[in-house]
């Protein structure tokens, strides 16, 4: 996602870039499409001296609410720490999910330097009180979470709900597959005030300025990942990693930013094309 900039961030990016059920809100179902963002570096703190960041995040989603979601994600960061000291990480994400949110299917595969690859493949599967994790790689297991975890794209789906609703934060579980595919994630959502379609923008980008994008409403967020599995010290606990980025209605994401503590790194919307939704199939 040196971490490589994290697999969390393939299915929410742009789920997060992904990714619901049913549809992003009444009457704006998601956006099948294609995003093409270009990373820089915000800054970095303390002790981490990263000089330099280049990279892009290339994002596909496509399906509807009655077929399921499809995304596939790669992101290719080259960081720059001086003195030749240069970390190039490779992320790849596919992943399905069903359009009521109970079933997930992913493969991620990330690669750091000349390191060989870490693939995570499995299913997971919501039944009754609980969800039952199979893993294929990187070894066979089962294993079962709360009911209550939601998979990326209900994510979306609830972030954007509550955003409608007027709601400024949201608490949420969520299983993406990442790490070894054992991970689950708490997050807690911080939405900002509507940001209507017509208003003036000081660096427009594709979305902002495509006819079909501009009529919809969005949100600035701010979503940040905890280790669940961390013990909070003096009753606090500092996030994993966090992204902001401003949500449409209809679940494409813009003016990307992803802050690994150490350092910040800046998505900018080069290219958006939406794809040709027609092959759908009709809810039965």
């Amino acid at each position: 996602m040196v971490h490589p900039l994290r697999s969390s961030l393939a299915v929410l990016v742009v789920g997060l870039v992904s990714f619901g059920a049913a549809k992003a809100t009444a009457g704006v179902p998601f956006l099948p499409h294609q995003a093409l963002y270009e990373l820089s570096l915000v800054k970095s703190r303390g002790s981490t001296n990263i000089d330099s960041v280049r990279g892009r995040i290339l994002y596909n989603f496509s399906g509807s609410a009655c077929d399921g979601y499809t995304s596939d994600f790669r992101q290719v960061s080259e960081l720059d720490a001086g003195e030749g000291k240069v970390t190039l990480s490779d992320l790849r994400s596919t992943s399905w999910e069903d359009g009521a949110g109970k079933s997930y299917r992913f493969k991620i595969d990330s690669r750091m330097n000349d390191a060989d690859s870490k693939p995570v493949d499995g299913i997971a599967e919501r039944s009754g009180d609980h969800i039952t994790v199979k893993l294929k790689q990187p070894e066979a297991k089962t294993f079962t979470l709360d009911a209550a975890t939601v998979f990326p794209t209900e994510q979306i789906r609830r972030i954007i709900d509550a955003a409608r609703d007027g709601k400024s934060l949201l608490e949420l579980s969520v299983y993406d597959g990442s790490d070894n595919g054992e991970k689950v994630y708490n997050t807690l959502t911080v939405i900002g005030k509507p940001i209507p379609g017509d208003r003036e923008i000081a660096a427009p980008d594709p979305s902002t300025s495509s006819d079909q994008m501009r009529p919809l409403t969005r949100w600035p967020v701010t979503v940040s990942y905890f280790d669940r599995d961390a013990k909070a010290k003096d009753g606090e606990q500092s996030p994993v990693y966090a992204m902001s980025f401003e949500l449409y209605e209809n679940g494409v994401s813009r003016a990307l930013v992803l802050d690994y503590n150490d350092f910040v790194i800046a998505g900018a919307l080069g290219k958006f094309d939406v794809k040709d939704g027609k092959d759908a199939k009709p809810c039965k």
